[in-house]
């Protein structure tokens, strides 16, 4: 049974996500602020997280982001009720997985849910790659350089597996957009570009000079690893 942390200070709204969840099947949590959320993906083990954006104490997006910085990897789909596209590639640049904005059906949420996991379970190959003084490790979703477990996001993560799997050919970032983010999901080229730049600060020796994620102009990205 898949474990999902709902993060919603709505009390319709929580109860309804809660109570529907939990209908499909899921064992559900329930938290309705920011650094409670925080506390309890730290402490326990969840398979996904709904966080809201608007919340007590801490918001969404630095909920999000303390998580990834503290190397949380778990999948998070942030439910906003906003609808500027600056605030959802922002949702996307701190480490969100995906976004769905309010009012959603619960069809259209417990398919992204699904989504969600179908890719995990795609990414979570078994199989090891390495490159240089790094190695991907898809059986326990873990970047590594010289043996030492890297600070990298779910979507980091499953941007790279992308990159090993095409190893030698270009990939253009709409390619990339449909493998890491699926083709339901709108979101700029910009946010593939933040996370390439994020990607070789972890695994390039000189980042500036990349060896392994090669820029091609105007096309997109070749990985030489």
């Amino acid at each position: 049974m898949s474990r999902i942390l709902i993060v919603e200070d709505e009390p319709g709204i929580a109860f309804a996500l809660e109570s529907d969840l939990q209908t499909e099947g899921y064992d559900v949590t329930l938290v309705n602020d920011g650094t409670e959320a925080v506390r309890r993906a730290r402490s326990e083990s969840f398979d996904l997280i709904l966080l809201d954006v608007m919340l007590p104490h801490k918001d969404g997006f630095e909920v999000c982001r303390e998580l990834r910085r503290g190397g949380l990897t778990t999948p998070i789909i942030m439910l906003t009720a906003r609808t500027q596209e600056a605030e959802k590639v922002l949702g996307l640049d701190v480490g969100a997985d995906d976004y769905v904005t309010k009012p959603f059906s619960p069809r259209e949420l417990r398919a992204r849910i699904r989504a969600m996991f179908r890719r995990g379970a795609t990414d979570a190959g078994g199989e090891v790659h390495r490159f240089g003084r790094c190695e991907l490790d898809m059986a326990r979703f873990e970047l590594r350089r010289e043996g030492r477990q890297l600070e990298a996001t779910h979507t980091e993560i499953k941007l790279l597996a992308a990159f090993i799997r095409g190893r030698g050919r270009v990939l253009t970032r709409e390619s990339l957009l449909d493998q890491v983010w699926g083709s339901g999901v709108y979101v700029t080229d910009r946010v593939v570009d933040n996370h390439v730049v994020a990607l070789r600060k972890k695994i390039e020796d000189n980042p500036a000079a990349p060896k392994y994620l090669i820029s091609i102009r105007g096309v997109g990205y070749r990985f030489d690893g």
